[in-house]
C-alpha cells in the first residue's frame, strides 16, 4: 500500500489535479497590482512553491520593483560614526555578505549597534 493511502478511508489524502485554464486563473491572480503570492495561494488552499512554479510554467519571470535604488558600492573605514540621522527617515539598506546571506538595516537601527554587528562579521 503506498504511503499517500495509509489510515483510515476519511483520512486519506487525496491529490488534487488542476486543470491548465484554473493554473493560469491563479497565476493571473498572482499578478495584479498589490496581489501577495502568499494569500493567492491560501485562498485557493495551494502550496507557495506550486504557485511559483506555475508562474515559471508560464513564462513570468521574477524581477526587482522598478521603485528599488541602484546598489552602490560601499567602503567601511575606521572612524568615528554619527549617530545623526535625518528626522523621518525611512530608508532602507541590504547588506550582501560575500556567502550570499543579507542583512537589512533600517534608517532608525542605532550606528553603534550596526557597527557592533558588522566588527563581529570582520572576525
Amino acid at each position: 500500500m503506498s504511503r499517500n493511502n495509509d489510515g483510515p478511508p476519511g483520512l486519506r489524502r487525496k491529490r488534487r489535479s488542476w486543470t491548465l485554464d484554473d493554473k493560469r486563473r491563479i497565476v493571473d491572480e498572482s499578478l495584479e497590482d498589490g496581489a501577495s503570492i502568499a494569500e493567492v495561494a491560501r485562498r485557493h488552499d495551494l502550496n507557495t512553491n506550486q504557485l511559483f512554479t506555475w508562474r515559471r510554467q508560464f513564462g513570468v519571470e521574477l524581477s526587482a520593483p522598478q521603485e528599488c535604488a541602484p546598489i552602490l558600492p560601499v567602503t567601511i573605514t575606521p572612524g568615528a560614526a554619527t549617530e545623526y540621522s535625518a528626522p523621518g527617515s525611512t530608508g532602507q539598506m541590504e547588506i550582501v555578505l560575500a556567502e550570499g546571506d543579507r542583512i537589512l538595516v533600517w534608517a532608525d537601527v542605532e550606528t553603534a549597534a550596526l557597527s557592533r554587528v558588522v566588527k563581529a562579521l570582520r572576525r
